[in-house]
């Protein structure tokens, strides 16, 4: 009996892992050294009480997607950000939500940007979805040559671009310029540009501003 056949691009890969070492604090895989307060967990408890089990929730997270944007709009004269519901996307994870874009916006025939080393997800998901990884290598220091990153935009016209920052793993925040720069470029060839900041509380900026 034979077997379904693998597609030929994925086969060459290998999967991905986030160790899960036995450690106090894993900054590796993003974890609160701290379990929530007790008062959380009660009223977390409280509410799994009350679902309907045999529901499926609501697909669109509508209640937490409009608690989010109440929370942006709070902070609207810190940051300048004016956030509706509809401009806030949620998912299981951050993997799901970079899948999600690359299987929109990505491709076949079309290609991502990313500047190594960095999360290994971006091209790894990328490759997945069938999109070309484009690659820019960073500097000694692990900072970004805008000239480089720009120029690649210019020359190779990603569909998708990625910047992390704080970048996992050189722990390197992105200048603001550099992030203005590229966002302008973004929105001049229409590619997307994708802001990981899934370490932002150890940043001094954020790209929210």
């Amino acid at each position: 009996m034979s077997r379904p056949v693998i597609r030929d691009d994925l086969a060459a890969l290998e999967g991905y892992h986030s160790p899960q070492v036995e450690v106090s604090v894993r900054l590796n895989t993003n974890e609160a050294p701290e379990p929530p307060p007790k008062e959380f967990r009660r009223a977390l408890a409280d509410a799994v009480a009350d679902i309907d089990w045999h529901r499926y929730p609501d697909r669109a997270a509508t209640g937490l997607r409009s608690g989010l944007a109440a929370y942006h709009r709070d902070r609207a004269e810190a940051t300048g950000l004016d956030l509706g519901a509809e401009n806030i996307f949620c998912a299981n994870g951050s993997n799901e939500v970079l899948q999600t874009l690359l299987l929109t916006f990505g491709g076949p025939g079309r290609k991502s940007l990313v500047a190594e080393p960095t999360y290994a997800l971006h091209s790894h998901l990328s490759r997945i979805t069938g999109t070309e990884v484009v690659t820019v290598e960073r500097n000694a220091d692990f900072t970004v040559s805008a000239d480089d990153f720009l120029g690649a935009m210019r020359r190779e016209l990603p569909n998708v671009v990625f910047l992390c920052s704080p970048n996992n793993p050189t722990g390197r925040v992105e200048e603001p310029q550099l992030v203005r720069e590229v966002a302008a470029l973004a929105a001049e060839s229409g590619a997307l540009l994708v802001m990981d900041e899934a370490y932002a509380q150890f940043a001094s900026w954020s790209a929210v501003e």
